[in-house]
């Protein structure tokens, strides 16, 4: 029996499969494309699926197909992204990712603590639908974390 999670991600892969993804940058339609489109280079990323507008040369990953929560392989990691919003979406997981991979605490716990610092509910907290304004604030907020991290294990010290 599927869980109510699983139906409605059905759901929204039918919807993503009629209405496909919008380029934010063009308002063009962006077109599903293979990993070797986007990374000729990677041959481990080839059989992957991105949305790709090619004219603003935006793309996004998309989530490896999973039926168990109704992903058919086709829907988007985020949203499309420029050359300038991708490298901030990755400095914004290179500031923000250390705080639960080095087990400061759980993912879970890491994303409810910069949902409220950003002022956003926890379940719109994905740095992959951020702007390039809001990963500069998790930026931000991430290298303050670690500020405060390291302040403390200094007093420790004293």
């Amino acid at each position: 029996m599927a869980t109510i999670q699983q139906a409605l991600n059905a759901v929204r892969a039918t919807v993503l499969a009629q209405a496909g993804v919008k380029c934010p940058y063009c308002g063009g339609q962006a077109k599903l494309v293979g990993g070797k489109a986007i990374y000729p280079h990677r041959a481990d990323l080839h059989a992957r699926k991105f949305w790709q507008c090619a004219p603003c040369d935006a793309y996004v990953g998309c989530h490896k197909p999973n039926p168990q929560l109704g992903f058919d392989g086709t829907q988007p990691l985020g949203r499309l992204a420029n050359a300038e919003l991708r490298k901030a979406k990755s400095a914004a997981h290179e500031s923000f990712d250390p705080i639960w991979q080095e087990e400061h605490m759980s993912r879970r716990a890491a994303y409810a603590w910069l949902a409220k610092a950003l002022g956003i509910p926890v379940e719109r907290c994905h740095i992959g639908e951020f702007d390039v304004a809001l990963c500069r604030r998790v930026e931000s907020l991430s290298e303050a974390y670690f500020d405060e991290v390291l302040l403390a294990e200094c007093e420790g010290w004293l």
